[in-house]
C-alpha cells in the first residue's frame, strides 16, 4: 500500500456509508408515505454517519466522531418535529400520502400536482359511541318484563 491509502476497513465503512445513503434516496424518491420517507431521510443520515466515522478513523482524529454526535443530536431534534407535522397532516386530510399536503398550502398559492390524490373510502369507519357521563342509556323494553329471580 502506498502512504495515505484508506485501508480495507475505512473503504468498508465507506461503502456502507454509500449503500445506506443509496437505499434511503431511492426510498424517498420512490415511496409517497409520509412516515416510510421520514425514515429513508433517517437512513441517509445514518449512511453519512457511517461515512464521516470511516474518515474520522483513517485520519487518526475524532473531528468525524464529534461531528457524528451533533448528526445524532439533530436527528433527534428533526425526528421530534417531522413526528408533529406528519401527525397535523394525518390528523387534517385523514392520509399520510405525501400529495395530501398540497390541501394544507396557504389558498393564494398554486397547487402542484404530479399525480392524482387517490380516492376516498366511500364508507366511512363507524366507531361505537359511548353514552354521555350521567345519561341512563335506553333501557329495552322486553328485558324489563323478564325477572331476574324467581
Amino acid at each position: 500500500m502506498t502512504v495515505g491509502a484508506p485501508s480495507p476497513l475505512v473503504l468498508d465503512g465507506l461503502v456502507v456509508g454509500a449503500m445506506l445513503f443509496a437505499l434511503g434516496l431511492v426510498g424517498i424518491l420512490a415511496r409517497r408515505n409520509m412516515i416510510v420517507m421520514f425514515l429513508c431521510a433517517e437512513l441517509m443520515l445514518q449512511g453519512i454517519s457511517v461515512s464521516l466515522v470511516s474518515w474520522s478513523r483513517h485520519h487518526g482524529d475524532w473531528g468525524g466522531h464529534v461531528l457524528v454526535i451533533l448528526v445524532l443530536t439533530v436527528a433527534a431534534c428533526e425526528a421530534a418535529v417531522a413526528l408533529v407535522f406528519v401527525l397535523q397532516a394525518f390528523a387534517r386530510t385523514g392520509r399520510l400520502d405525501a400529495a395530501a399536503w398540497q390541501s394544507l398550502r396557504e389558498s393564494d398559492l398554486p397547487r402542484i400536482l404530479d399525480r392524482e390524490l387517490p380516492a376516498v373510502d366511500s364508507v366511512p369507519p363507524r366507531f361505537p359511541r359511548l353514552t354521555p357521563a350521567g345519561v341512563e342509556p335506553a333501557a329495552d323494553e322486553a328485558a324489563l318484563l323478564e325477572r331476574e329471580q324467581i
